[in-house]
């Protein structure tokens, strides 16, 4: 098989010679804006600024909203794109928490009887020693990631 670009086979053209090809400078910026955009989602996965109690009272709030809202032992949310009631059991608390300005984002992972997964999204706020969870989302199930206005900023 014989791979060409511009009409011209891969092996004619010298290291140098991409850049003066026509659209190939425009897909090098492209990859590079894509390659900054992926690093700044990976490196926004877990804030490292965020330390000591501030760290620790965000899970706790994550762990008393969890437990505050049960129903015969599940974790209830109300899912606005299903519009169905979700009951499921912490799997695992994430360690990751990100800054978003006024509050933070911290997430876990809940399953439910019939063996669905779900990533939800927990929002949290308040003084360092009285943080409270305003904000639970469903971030990801079974089907797929959802997106919401969080991820844009």
């Amino acid at each position: 098989m014989k791979v060409t670009l511009s009409g011209r086979a891969l092996s004619d053209f010298s290291p140098e010679s991409f850049s003066r090809v026509e659209g190939f400078t425009m897909l090098k910026k492209i990859g590079s804006v894509f390659l900054c955009c992926f690093s700044l989602v990976v490196s926004a996965a877990d804030d490292p600024g965020i330390t000591g109690d501030l760290r620790v009272n965000i899970q706790e709030a994550m762990k008393h909203h969890i437990g505050s809202n049960r129903i015969e032992g599940q974790y209830v949310l109300y899912d606005a794109i299903t519009g169905q009631l979700l009951r499921m059991k912490l799997e695992e608390l994430h360690s990751g928490i990100v800054s978003k300005g006024d509050f933070y984002v911290s997430c876990a992972d809940f399953k439910d009887d019939a063996g669905n997964t779900y990533d939800i999204d927990f929002m949290v706020a308040g003084p360092v020693d009285n943080l409270r969870v305003f904000r639970a989302l469903v971030h990801k199930d079974s089907h797929g990631k959802r997106k919401y206005h969080l991820e844009s900023q």
